[in-house]
């Protein structure tokens, strides 16, 4: 609080602060996999970005493969995360590394499954496509996607999570599992500070503290991002038309479409900080067992019912 108004310049002191410190490397590390480890982290989270849609006519790069390239990129993460842990030549690394890639590996099946259930519904991996197929469209896009009168409302209630209501679990599905993917509590195991010192960067100081750091932040904002574009109609305002009040046609276009984007997964992202702040830290059996036995069983159910409901309801 003493940083600026309200504390409000801290976060660019601690910048500074971690620009100016020199790199320091243990005596014992593997200085090419010490040094490569959080420059790759760091990259491959914001590779993610590339494909993300953030209005109509803004998307850095239109993929018709887009969520199939995001998911990708962001598992090359794991990588530098093990060669963070291998290159510290330390023992709280080596353990930290060998739990986050473990948990990162594991919890990437209930999300990719999560994320299945959605495609299926969408049938699209473009996900400019997804988040257009969640909003207003012309009498001749509805005839051809199959898609209802809810569609003339707009809003919230075109989004995916309304067109296909078993998609409400599997987002819940896929928001537990982001957190596991991000290293957030109650998934915060790899960094357990009280058993582990700080997991996989223990060893690290300065900007490569900060690459780490930084990817952290930015992963949960990726993550977030991709649930509100597969669930929650992306840019597409939540505003409906109610009646001769066309809200939903008025609140569009790329500038809204930026704040509706931003708003959306900054809102994600504040129920990330918040579950870090209420809940505990979950025991590895207990973290296991909630991938293996819980969330990817409702992940592969999810899939089931978005085939059934592809087959009954929207054709």
């Amino acid at each position: 609080m003493e940083t600026g108004k309200f504390g409000s310049l801290q976060t660019i002191a601690d910048i500074l602060k971690l620009l100016q410190k020199e790199f320091i490397s243990p005596a014992s590390a593997d200085k090419i996999l010490f040094a490569a480890a959080p420059v790759i982290v760091f990259v491959a989270v914001y590779l993610g970005f590339a494909a993300m849609p953030w209005a109509p006519n803004l998307a850095p790069a239109a993929l018709n493969l887009g969520l199939f390239y995001v998911i990708a990129i962001i598992s090359v993460e794991a990588i530098g995360v093990l060669m963070a842990g291998w290159g510290s030549n330390n023992k709280f690394a080596l353990l930290g590394a060998l739990r986050s890639v473990a948990q990162l590996v594991s919890y990437e099946i209930p999300a990719g499954l999560s994320l299945i259930a959605a495609v299926m519904i969408t049938q699209t991996l473009d996900m400019q496509t997804v988040t257009i197929n969640q909003g207003v469209l012309s009498q001749e896009r509805l005839l051809c996607l199959g898609l209802w009168e809810v569609q003339h409302v707009g809003g919230l209630f075109a989004w995916n999570i309304f067109q296909a209501p078993h998609l409400i679990l599997a987002y819940i599905i896929y928001f537990i599992a982001s957190l596991a993917e991000c290293n957030r509590a109650p998934f915060d195991i790899p960094e357990a500070e009280s058993e582990l010192v700080s997991g996989y960067h223990t060893e690290y100081g300065g900007l490569r503290f900060a690459f780490f750091f930084l990817a952290e932040y930015c992963l949960m904002f990726l993550v977030a991002m991709i649930g509100v574009i597969l669930f929650l109609g992306g840019w597409n305002t939540p505003l409906p038309n109610i009646g001769s009040l066309k809200l939903a046609m008025w609140t569009t276009g790329t500038a809204w479409g930026i704040v509706w984007v931003l708003v959306k997964t900054l809102a994600v992202v504040g129920v990330q900080i918040l579950i870090r702040w209420t809940l505990p830290r979950l025991r590895v059996d207990q973290l296991m067992s909630l991938c293996w036995k819980v969330l990817t069983p409702l992940a592969f159910l999810c899939i089931v019912l978005s085939g059934i409901w592809r087959i009954l309801v929207m054709v």
